[in-house]
């Protein structure tokens, strides 16, 4: 009998909390917009550098890629919009904490910095986070950007007017050029009626920083032809208006890539190879129209009137409407100029 009422009890209770009607209120959703994000936004980076980030709504998930400072346009690890309109992106890097005695990774992390991003009006402002490498602490940088507007269509290059070419080496001194950092050491020369760039480590001694060398004027759009010449295994690159990298490497014979020979670094990728082996003499003529470049190597177009999308690792400036110099590449590897002529278009 006892055993019995302690049943009946039981059920009764039971009864008595299934039947309870329990309101529980929902956190109202944040006010989310992605919209006022999507697109392409130039980045100008506190200390000067230049950054690029497009971000885009697929099917049913946030994608975006980055350029910050130097390097390559890569795909971003996460994008996410969080409270308050804040735009989150996330890059994270394999760091090797351990190694063993011959100098192989024991012990990796993956470590990853944050872009913290608010809209500003046809601004975005924004800050990154970088864990420092004792990961006791953080860096922060802070950064503005502009939106990009689309690349318009490719212009009809054979109705483009051009004007009286300007010849940027004398074949005598550098006259007309000058370091695009003043601070650091020039290792360009001009040796044979040839620039010649050289920058020599000593083993043993402290690492030598080397300046880039840029033309004194500034340019718009203009068709540029060149002759360069790359020894073994270096690399250098001819920036367009200081913004956009031609790169130049001794890439004979690889796959092709877009940080091959004539590549429009990282960002366009050659159709075809057209490079020579390494220590001869190649040409580039090169044209710049309405944010699209052509590239014709040693006599082949690689390169046919094709959109660039925003800056390339090392611009000097976020906006991509602005005149500016062109500029050599010289803190990489040995490499040679000869007959730079330029011939800007008149619009």
């Amino acid at each position: 009998m006892k055993n019995t009422v302690i049943f009946l009890t039981l059920v009764a209770f039971t009864l008595s909390i299934t039947s309870c009607k329990v309101e529980t209120k929902e956190a109202p959703a944040p006010k989310t917009d992605i919209s006022e994000f999507l697109g392409q936004w130039t980045i100008d980076i506190e200390g000067g550098s230049v950054g690029w980030i497009e971000v885009r709504q697929e099917e049913n998930y946030l994608d975006a890629d980055i350029l910050w400072g130097g390097g390559s346009v890569l795909p971003v690890s996460a994008i996410f919009l969080a409270k308050d309109n804040i735009l989150t992106i996330q890059r994270t890097n394999d760091v090797v904490r351990t190694r063993d005695e011959n100098r192989n990774p024991v012990r990796t992390q993956k470590v990853t910095n944050w872009l913290e991003i608010t809209k500003n009006g046809d601004k975005i402002d924004g800050i990154l986070l970088s864990p420092r490498r004792n990961c006791l602490s953080i860096d922060t940088t802070m950064f503005t950007g502009n939106r990009l507007p689309p690349v318009p269509p490719a212009p009809d290059l054979t109705k483009v007017k051009y004007g009286d070419p300007v010849i940027l080496f004398n074949g005598k001194d550098l006259t007309g050029w000058r370091l695009k950092e003043e601070k650091l050491t020039n290792g360009f020369k001009v040796t044979d009626g040839i620039i010649v760039n050289d920058p020599v480590q000593t083993e043993g001694a402290p690492h030598i920083s080397y300046g880039n060398l840029r033309t004194e004027k500034e340019f718009e759009d203009f068709n540029l032809k060149l002759e360069v010449n790359v020894p073994e295994g270096s690399n250098s690159g001819v920036y367009l208006r200081g913004i956009y990298e031609i790169q130049v490497m001794d890439s004979y014979k690889r796959e092709l890539d877009p940080h091959n020979m004539g590549a429009v670094y990282s960002r366009i990728r050659p159709t075809v190879a057209a490079e020579k082996p390494a220590g001869e003499w190649q040409t580039m003529d090169i044209t710049l129209c309405d944010r699209h470049i052509t590239v014709i190597l040693n006599g082949v177009k690689i390169i046919d009137n094709q959109p660039v999308y925003g800056p390339t690792g090392g611009a000097m400036k976020s906006d991509v409407f602005a005149p500016g110099p062109i500029y050599l590449q010289g803190d990489h590897g040995k490499v040679s100029y000869r007959n730079m002529i330029l011939t800007p278009i008149i619009k």
